[in-house]
This record gives structure tokens, C-alpha cells and sequence, in this order.
């Protein structure tokens, strides 16, 4: 059996760090076995500190207001993932955009956008994809690169629209996250 470890960084809720836990945190998928080994948040006050906790998993917080300048940050952060050695680090709602520091040094990170990329890139996609004409919405999972929300596409999910509120819109939305997210995270581990 050999054991794939990730890593997660998040900054505020954390649910989505919580659905990964539930779903493959110390869970074995065809002789592997799945283990969330440290999270970082960004923010002292993030929810999701408890949530990790809740589930014994090691919470660090590097506090971004701390440096000078991203790249200062990153570099703390780089040092802080590797001491670890994952093969996997996965964004979870992580609102930091990320410097080369960190793109060049840490290959194998993904993240999840609440939209149809390359549609509704950075902050407010849920509200800006609500807002659209469009006839779907949906989630995708990319690989983290130098551009914001431009890495390779590695998986999508979508919905038709049907004249929802924007709480209905925005509670799909996360309910699709909940289900693609811990489906590529194994299929990438497992596949490894």
C-alpha cells in the first residue's frame, strides 16, 4: 500500500477542505491510501482551522499580512510544502494569487473556479457567471500556473440554468465543487 500525501491551503471556510476530509482523508482507492498531511491558511481567523482540526489534521497559518510582498510569502510557503514532501497540493479556496516563487517550485498544485473557465477568470466568478446570458454554469478544476486561473483544465462540470435565485445559483455551484473536486484529486493520485 503506498500513501499519497497532499497538502491544502485555504482562507476561510473551509468547506471544501472539510469535503476533502470526509471523502478521502486516511481512505484507500485501489492500494493507495489518500492522507491529508498539513493545511495552511493564509488567515488566522479562517473557519476552516477548526474544520482541520476536527479531523486531527496539523494546521499552519502563515499569515499573509506579515511580509512585504508576495513573492517574500511565497517563499515562506514553498519552504513550509516541501518540508512535507507532497505529492499533491491542492487549493481550496486559497484567495492569495500566487507568484512564479510559487509556480516554479511547486509543479504539482490544483485549484478549483467556480466557473467555466477560461469564463468569469479571478474574484466574483459565481456573481459574474449568474449575471451572464449563458444557458450553463459550472466549476473547473486546472492546474495552478503563472497566469491566474489559466492552467491546464483537468476537469469540468456543469448545469443548465433555470431562472434560480442567486442563493440557488451559487448553492449549485458548490455542490458541484463538492462532488468534481475529490473525484480528480484521487483519479491524479491514484493514476500517479
Amino acid at each position: 500500500m503506498s500513501l499519497k500525501k497532499i497538502v491544502v491551503l485555504f482562507s476561510g471556510e473551509g468547506t471544501n477542505l472539510e469535503n476533502i476530509l470526509k471523502k478521502l482523508h486516511k481512505k484507500e482507492f485501489e492500494g493507495k491510501k489518500i492522507q491529508i498531511v498539513k493545511t495552511i491558511t493564509n488567515n488566522p481567523k479562517a473557519k476552516g482551522i477548526e474544520k482541520a482540526k476536527k479531523y486531527g489534521v496539523d494546521v499552519e497559518i502563515i499569515d499573509h499580512k506579515n511580509f512585504s510582498s508576495r513573492e517574500e510569502y511565497d517563499e515562506v510557503l514553498v519552504k513550509s510544502i516541501k518540508k512535507v514532501n507532497p505529492h499533491l497540493v491542492v487549493l481550496a479556496g486559497f484567495m492569495r494569487i500566487l507568484s512564479p516563487v510559487f509556480t516554479s517550485n511547486i509543479k504539482n498544485a490544483i485549484n478549483i473556479h467556480p466557473s467555466l473557465l477560461p469564463l468569469f477568470k479571478g474574484v466574483n466568478a459565481i456573481k459574474k457567471s449568474f449575471e451572464s446570458e449563458m444557458k450553463v454554469a459550472g466549476v473547473t478544476v486546472h492546474r495552478v500556473s503563472d497566469e491566474l486561473d489559466s492552467g491546464k483544465i483537468l476537469d469540468q462540470c456543469c448545469f443548465h440554468r433555470d431562472n434560480e435565485s442567486f442563493e440557488e445559483f451559487e448553492k449549485k455551484i458548490h455542490q458541484l465543487e463538492y462532488k468534481l473536486y475529490p473525484e480528480v484529486i484521487k483519479t491524479l493520485l491514484i493514476r500517479e
